[in-house]
């Protein structure tokens, strides 16, 4: 499951120079289901702004009248479902990230956990699924079940993926196993609350 994520550090890559100088926007490290979050399909220039939280193009009624719990999606049977096996054909994207959150503990007393590249690269680049709705493009984030180095805190996970893998989904791949190589790392952060942001979000404390 991923329900809050970290904008990517871009300064000095190539998105920066098609996305961000177009449209600037201040790092988040709080990013909240339905709000904008980058997504890249497989040419990096036409990188745009969705809104986190998917409504198919079939979708009739009004933005609200979408209910479906479909910011993520479980890329075991996305293929397949209504909501998103349209633009698992069409629709594949990439969503570069800084790192995410999961929660472990009691209701009321959880602990927050940032989850963070182990590998050179800083940013995480989740597979996605971007579906246009009106004139709305909107995205969800693919999830898989959690490998070893974050299965002690969530049973599920994004579905990270390396370069190879970037490739290989955006050009259709099904493979069962993408995102079992994600370097990942994790540690607890200080627990914060809705509208908190910024980079003291991301650093470690003792749990």
């Amino acid at each position: 499951m991923c329900g809050r994520f970290i904008d990517p550090n871009l300064r000095g890559t190539e998105l920066e120079l098609s996305q961000i100088k177009i449209d600037p926007l201040p790092r988040r490290f709080n990013i909240k289901p339905t709000q904008d979050v980058l997504v890249v399909p497989s040419d990096p220039a036409k990188a745009a702004m969705a809104r986190w939280w998917l409504v198919p193009s079939w979708h009739k009624g009004d933005l609200r009248g979408w209910k479906a719990t479909t910011f993520n999606a479980r890329i075991e049977d996305a293929a397949t479902k209504p909501t998103f096996r349209a633009v698992w054909k069409h629709g594949r994207c990439l969503i570069p990230a800084g790192g995410y959150y999961e929660w472990t503990g009691d209701k009321g007393a959880k602990q927050p956990h940032a989850i963070l590249s182990a590998a050179n690269e800083e940013t995480l680049w989740f597979a996605g699924l971007a579906s246009r709705w009106q004139d709305l493009l909107t995205c969800t984030i693919l999830t898989r079940a959690a490998t070893d180095a974050v299965s002690a805190i969530h049973h599920r996970m994004p579905v990270v993926l390396d370069a190879d893998e970037r490739d290989a989904w955006l050009s259709g791949a099904d493979t069962p196993d993408l995102g079992a190589k994600a370097r990942i790392r994790s540690h607890p952060v200080p627990r914060f609350d809705l509208h908190d942001d910024g980079p003291d979000l991301i650093e470690a404390c003792d749990s």
